[in-house]
């Protein structure tokens, strides 16, 4: 009898979404975990760089981990029995972090990731502080154990986190994410093939959760542990759901264990 998947949802919707149903529906999909957009607390919002109460006001719409934004989550999964990636702005002693938790089906906090490679030459992320590392959390979901790690957005375009998570023995990687990525105007889909690319090297099953239009262009998706692409959504809201099969992620990973090597 052949194993469970583990079933990723990627929630391709806007920040004013209804969380608890978004996560009944992924999880009436029989998804296992649920991956939400990046600082999806503010929806990736900017301020006016010209305008110091526009930044101040930004900052000050950050969020304390054990407050009642991240709260609405661990409900959410605790009452659906499902895995949450939340993210959102967290509120720090100097600057505020573009910040992720990994919750589990229990409701606990099992993960907590900021962005290392934030976006400091450019609003919003030239108001926040930078994370300084990345580590996994093995994960007990329907489909069994399993090693899954963060990156944020732009960490994805550095050797380092990934590197790390690797280490760490990462066999699943979550980006929640924010930014064109089928149809960008300079690059076009370079963000994809870099992601494929990624999987491939280091031999994990990835889920990249986008903003849809207008504000991103949506096309979330999910590839294998050799690059090939699982699922890739459409521009609209909706969620986009991979199907991983771990025994397959693990033989790769013992038989390419040279890759792994770093």
């Amino acid at each position: 009898m052949a194993a469970k998947p583990l079933i990723v949802a990627m929630a391709q919707v806007m920040n004013d979404v209804e969380i608890d149903a978004i996560c009944a529906t992924a999880a009436e999909s029989g998804a296992d975990i649920i991956v939400f957009p990046e600082m999806f607390s503010n929806g990736y919002s900017r301020f006016d760089r010209e305008r110091e109460e526009s930044r101040l006001a930004w900052i000050e719409a950050a969020v304390p981990i054990d407050g009642a934004y991240v709260e609405r989550f661990t409900k959410a999964a605790r009452s659906n029995r499902l895995a949450v990636v939340a993210t959102f702005l967290e509120r720090g002693p100097d600057k505020p972090f573009n910040s992720a938790v990994l919750i589990d089906r229990t409701g606990e906090i099992v993960l907590h990731q900021r962005k290392r490679h934030i976006c400091f030459f450019d609003v919003p992320e030239e108001a926040c502080a930078a994370g300084e590392s990345s580590s996994v959390a093995k994960l007990e979901t329907e489909a069994g154990r399993v090693a899954v790690g963060i990156l944020i957005c732009m960490d994805r375009e550095f050797p380092d986190a990934p590197t790390d998570l690797v280490r760490a023995g990462a066999e699943i990687i979550l980006v929640p994410n924010s930014c064109r990525l089928l149809d960008d105007p300079t690059v076009g889909d370079v963000r994809v093939a870099g992601m494929r690319a990624l999987a491939f090297q280091s031999v994990v099953g990835a889920a990249v959760a986008n903003y849809p239009l207008p504000k991103d262009d949506g096309r979330s998706f999910a590839v294998d542990p050799l690059g090939k692409l699982l699922v890739m959504g459409g521009t609209q809201q909706e969620l986009v759901i991979a199907h991983f099969d771990l025994q397959v992620i693990r033989a790769l990973q013992q038989q390419e264990w040279f890759r792994r090597a770093r």
